[in-house]
């Protein structure tokens, strides 16, 4: 991807070599959408919850990057930037106005209004306060576990996010997700499915944007594709139990999540992705 000397967001908060300090819990629907959303890409939402509790203060030290972190860094300010530039105007064609996230850089742990977590749960998105929370570390997680280097798959995992705060205004999840009382486990694993799918979609069309800008480089869909086809479901149960479990899938299978970000891709729009009401993911 083509991003050395390009815009930066000035959405980007950096938190490294700052410790969570935690808060008292996640209760109600949003605690719901977050046991959800911190599985991205194999996060176990239990570590999310077991990381939450309270101390007095934040421990901060300076934090010494390397320089393959300084330019990390610049280049998710740099995927941020288009991720704005994108929706701002895809929202403006439906009528709509986008309110940008931010992105918090953070190393180990980390506070959100969803509460404390640990970057073992990989980059998740916080509609509590409309956050993106990432540990650069992932970096070398996506290559090395899940088998998808180059800049362009951790593109496709911001996009990702993104979609899940474009979920968050648009009021998708409030509107889609039921009550985790109301259903049974197996019920609303397959709700949550549609959600993530949804998300890749959307990573997806603004992938479409990007490439009309002439940005993408040889390699850069395959990337990302690969990235998708790295953390489904079936495929991260199988490398890490031998086995796969199709009830307990959340994010949808490996062939799943690259047909939804291929499909945004080709359509380009917000509209076609309504993952919801097709009978056929």
């Amino acid at each position: 991807m083509k991003w050395k000397e390009r815009q930066a967001s000035s959405n980007v908060e950096d938190r490294r070599g700052m410790s969570g300090k935690g808060i008292a819990g996640i209760g109600g629907g949003l605690g719901l959408v977050i046991v959800i959303i911190v599985t991205l890409l194999g996060g176990d939402p239990g570590e999310l919850l077991g990381n939450i509790g309270s101390t007095d203060q934040n421990n901060s030290a300076p934090y010494d990057e390397t320089q393959e972190e300084k330019e990390l860094a610049q280049f998710v300010s740099v995927v941020l930037a288009d991720t704005e530039r994108v929706w701002t105007e895809e929202f403006r064609e439906q009528g709509l106005e986008y309110k940008e996230p931010k992105l918090v850089l953070y190393s180990g742990s980390v506070d959100s209004a969803c509460g404390t977590a640990g970057s073992s749960v990989g980059p998740f998105y916080c509609p509590g306060d409309m956050k993106l929370y990432i540990d650069l570390s992932f970096y070398q997680e996506l290559k090395n576990q899940f088998q998808a280097p180059g800049d362009f798959a951790m593109a496709y995992v911001i996009a990702h996010e993104v979609g899940h705060h474009i979920q968050t205004l648009l009021g998708t999840s409030e509107k889609e997700m039921p009550s985790r009382s109301s259903v049974s486990e197996k019920e609303y694993n397959k709700y949550s499915v549609r959600l993530e799918l949804q998300a890749d979609y959307l990573a997806g069309v603004w992938a479409n944007h990007v490439q009309g800008e002439n940005l993408l480089e040889e390699g850069d869909l395959e990337e990302a594709l690969k990235a998708a086809s790295g953390v489904g479901d079936d495929t991260i149960q199988k490398r890490s139990r031998g086995y796969v479990v199709p009830d307990s899938f959340t994010h949808g299978t490996s062939e799943q999540r690259k047909r939804w970000f291929y499909k945004g891709f080709q359509n380009g729009t917000i509209k076609g992705g309504d993952t919801f009401s097709t009978n056929d993911l």
